[in-house]
C-alpha cells in the first residue's frame, strides 16, 4: 500500500517536493513506478552527496604544483628501463600466483558505446579485424591463454575469475552476449557480471531532475562506484572464497590490454605493495592526461588542468619529464586492500562533478533534451582509492605495446577504430619479427616496421607452442589465413594488417615455431579454427 503523505513528508523535508508534481495526471501503473522509485532512495544520502560535491566544486581551484612530488624512484618502475633478468623474474611470480588460483580480473564496463555511434556495450563492439573478433572476445581468450601459460610453467591450472562491472543499461545486453557466444571458452562461473550504482541527477540549485513524469533522471556512480558494489553485491566476498589475493582492474576500451599481466602482478609483488598503477610515459609536458603523483605525502591522479605549465614541463636530471606517469585506468589492488577500501574509507570518499545536459520533463510532461549542461552528475573515480596506499607501485610501459583506447568514432582525431586496429597490427607485426617472421609487400619486399619507442623485445614470455590441456580452455590448432576472402576487406589502406590469436599467443611467446623464417603477405591472420562468434 502506498503511504503518500509519508513520502510527500520526507520530500518536504529535503526541498524535493516537485518530484510528485505530475500526480494527479500518471496512470496508476506509472504512480506505483514512481512512488516506488521515491521510496527507495536515501534522501540524507544523495543530498548531503549533492551538498558535499557543489561545496568542493565552489572551493577556490588552487594549482597544486607547490604541493606535488614525483613517485619516489624507488616504487616507480619501468619496462624500458628494467633488465630483462629482472622482468622474467617479475613474469614468473606472477604466473606461479595465476597456477595458484590467487589472481582475478575486473572489467570496469559500464559504458555504452554512445560516442561510437552505437547503443549497445563497448566490449560487444567490433573494429573490423581480419578475426572480427570483439573486444570482450580479445580479452576472454586472454584470459585463456594466460591460464595455459600458468599451467605450462607450473603444473596448475588455476582459474582466473573474470568480474565485470555494468551499468543499469549495460548488464543485460552483456551477459546475454557472453552466454550466445559459450562465454568464449571460459566456464560460466568464472564469469561475475554485477551491476554499479546508480545516483539521482541534480539541478545547479539541488533539486532532484524528472526524466520523464513518473521516473527519477539517474546515472552511474563513476567508476570509483566500484568499491560500494564490491560490498553491495557481495563481489568482495566471493574473491575472498574463491582464494583471490591479487586482482587487475582496468577499461573495457583498451584492444591492447593484458589481462592479469603477470609482469605488472610480479613488479607489484617484489614492492610489497597493496596497490599498484600501470601507466605511460607522457608524450610532451601538455599533454592532456592525469599523472599519477604524491600530493600533500598522498599518492593521487592529478589533472593536466590542475597545474601550471612551468610544472608540467619540469625534467629530471635524465631530461625526462618530473610529473611523467600517465594514468591509463589499469590497475592492481591486493584483496585485502580492497576490503579496507570497502568497509573503512569509502564512504570518506568525496564526488566528483560532472556537468551534463540531462533530459529533464518540462512543465508539459514531456521530456526535452537541453542545448546546453542544465544540470550535475555525481561520480567518484576509481583511483580515488590511491590516497589510502602508502605502498602504491608504480610500472611504465610502452604506450604502443599496451594503449590503444577507443573512445570516439571514425572521423575523430584519435581513439577510434581505425587507430585501435592499426595498433594492434603494429604490435602483430613486431611480435612476428621478433619470433623471426617476414612481412613482404607484392614485390617480395619487407614491409617496414612502424616506428617505436625501444628496441627492445615487445615480450620476454618464452613457453613451448604446444600447450597442455586446461579444464577450462580446449588447445587450438593454429592455422594460417591468408585468402581471397581475407583481402577482399578494406583495410584503410594501412600497409601491415597482421592479427595474432591471443589463443596463440598471449605477448608474442611461442611464435618462432610457427614463423621463424617464414615470408607472409598481407592481409595475415594467425588464428585457430573456432566457430562463427554470434554479434
Amino acid at each position: 500500500m502506498m503511504d503518500l503523505a509519508h513520502l510527500r513528508q520526507r520530500l518536504a523535508a529535503h526541498g524535493q517536493e516537485h518530484l510528485l508534481q505530475f500526480w494527479d495526471v500518471l496512470t496508476e501503473a506509472d504512480k506505483r513506478v514512481l512512488y516506488n522509485d521515491l521510496s527507495e532512495l536515501d534522501y540524507d544520502e544523495v543530498c548531503g552527496f549533492y551538498k558535499r560535491t557543489v561545496a568542493s566544486l565552489n572551493e577556490e581551484q588552487t594549482k597544486l604544483d607547490e604541493r606535488m612530488q614525483p613517485i619516489p624512484a624507488e616504487m616507480h618502475g619501468s619496462v624500458t628501463r628494467t633488465p630483462l633478468e629482472k622482468i622474467k623474474d617479475y613474469e614468473e611470480a606472477g604466473l606461479r600466483e595465476v597456477s595458484e588460483g590467487h589472481v582475478g580480473v575486473l572489467l570496469l564496463a559500464g559504458g555504452q558505446g554512445t560516442r561510437l555511434g552505437v547503443d549497445y556495450p563497448k566490449g560487444m563492439y567490433d573494429v573490423k579485424l581480419p578475426s572480427r573478433k570483439t573486444l570482450y572476445q580479445l580479452q576472454a581468450e586472454r584470459l585463456l591463454r594466460l591460464q595455459i601459460l600458468a599451467k605450462e610453467k607450473y603444473g596448475k591450472c588455476g582459474n582466473i575469475p573474470w568480474y565485470i562491472m555494468t551499468s543499469e543499461h549495460t548488464k543485460e545486453p552483456t551477459m546475454d552476449f557472453f552466454a550466445r557466444n559459450h562465454y568464449f571458452g571460459l566456464e560460466k562461473e568464472n564469469l561475475v557480471v554485477f551491476e554499479q550504482g546508480m545516483l539521482p541527477c541534480f539541478t545547479f540549485d539541488g533539486k532532484i531532475i524528472l526524466e520523464s513524469p513518473h521516473k527519477v533522471a539517474r546515472a552511474p556512480d563513476g567508476n570509483g562506484g566500484l568499491y560500494r558494489a564490491l560490498r553491495e553485491k557481495n563481489v568482495l566476498e566471493d574473491m575472498e572464497r574463491r582464494g583471490i589475493k591479487y586482482v587487475h582492474v582496468y577499461c573495457v576500451d583498451n584492444i591492447l590490454v593484458k589481462m592479469a599481466d603477470p609482469i605488472f602482478i610480479g613488479y607489484c609483488l617484489s614492492k610489497g605493495a597493496n596497490c599498484g598503477a600501470k601507466v605511460v610515459e607522457k608524450a610532451f609536458p601538455t599533454e592532456a592526461v592525469g599523472v599519477v603523483c604524491k600530493v600533500d605525502g598522498l599518492y593521487q591522479v592529478v589533472e593536466y588542468s590542475e597545474i601550471t605549465l612551468k610544472t608540467a614541463q619540469k625534467r629530471n636530471p635524465d631530461g625526462r619529464l618530473m610529473f611523467s606517469a600517465g594514468n591509463i585506468c589499469n590497475h592492481y589492488f591486493t584483496t585485502e586492500f580492497l576490503r579496507k577500501v570497502v568497509y573503512d574509507y569509502e564512504a570518506s570518499m568525496h564526488h566528483h562533478v560532472a556537468k551534463k545536459k540531462i533530459g529533464t520533463v518540462n512543465s508539459d510532461g514531456k521530456t526535452i533534451k537541453p542545448e546546453k549542461p542544465n544540470g550535475i552528475k555525481m561520480e567518484k573515480f576509481v583511483f580515488d582509492v590511491f590516497q589510502f596506499s602508502n605502498t602504491l607501485a608504480v610500472w611504465e610501459v610502452i604506450r604502443e605495446d599496451e594503449f590503444a583506447p577507443l573512445k570516439n568514432g571514425d572521423g575523430a582525431e584519435k581513439d577510434t577504430p581505425t587507430t585501435c586496429r592499426h595498433a594492434l597490427f603494429s604490435l602483430h607485426h613486431r611480435y612476428l619479427l621478433n619470433a623471426g617472421g617476414t612481412l613482404i609487400d607484392s614485390e617480395g619486399e619487407p614491409l617496414p616496421l612502424i616506428p617505436r619507442p625501444e628496441d627492445r623485445p615487445v615480450s620476454v614470455l618464452t613457453s613451448p607452442a604446444a600447450a597442455p590441456k586446461c579444464p577450462t580452455t580446449e588447445n587450438a590448432n593454429t592455422e594460417f589465413n591468408n585468402n581471397d576472402a581475407q583481402k577482399e576487406m578494406r583495410w584503410d589502406e594501412c600497409p601491415v594488417v597482421v592479427e595474432i590469436s591471443s589463443l596463440v599467443s598471449y605477448a608474442g611467446e611461442g611464435l618462432d615455431k610457427l614463423v621463424a623464417n617464414k615470408k607472409f603477405t598481407c592481409p595475415l591472420l594467425l588464428n585457430e579454427p573456432a566457430a562463427k562468434i554470434q554479434v
